[in-house]
């Protein structure tokens, strides 16, 4: 598996109606995990922590609600995901972005298993770095 580079949109708590919207434009495979399954109970465990929709031509759409006690802002609302198993070229990605931008989530391993990190650029363009591990 190469590398991909895909929208990530966040939503104030319809994420999974607004996917399953894209897959009924798109057509595809639409899986969803909400924080419920990563252990979070209570308000907001029934909300999507991640969503990906594969199309058949191709394009992937990813999407979350925003988490509790974090700002959803409308406009501000994508952020472009990189992700793949290229741990060199995702990581050299990851260094140019944060050059002159701000860290907002270090890359690091994270529950999920993949070594993941959040950015905004010298631009203000929220960026988004996951590397899965290798399966092999």
């Amino acid at each position: 598996m190469g590398s991909l580079l895909n929208p990530y949109i966040s939503f104030a708590g319809d994420a999974r109606q607004a996917l399953e919207f894209y897959q009924a434009v798109f057509g595809g495979e639409l899986s969803l995990n909400t924080f419920g399954q990563f252990g979070q109970t209570g308000d907001g465990a029934d909300q999507i922590m991640h969503g990906q929709l594969t199309t058949p031509s191709g394009y992937t759409l990813m999407a979350s609600d925003t988490p509790p006690g974090m700002a959803h802002n409308p406009g501000n609302n994508i952020t472009v995901s990189l992700s793949g198993d290229d741990d060199a070229e995702l990581r050299g990605y990851w260094e140019k972005l944060c050059d002159g931008g701000t860290v907002n989530v270090p890359l690091e391993k994270q529950m999920w298993g993949a070594v993941f990190g959040s950015c905004q650029d010298k631009f203000g363009i929220y960026w988004m770095v996951n590397i899965a591990e290798w399966q092999g």
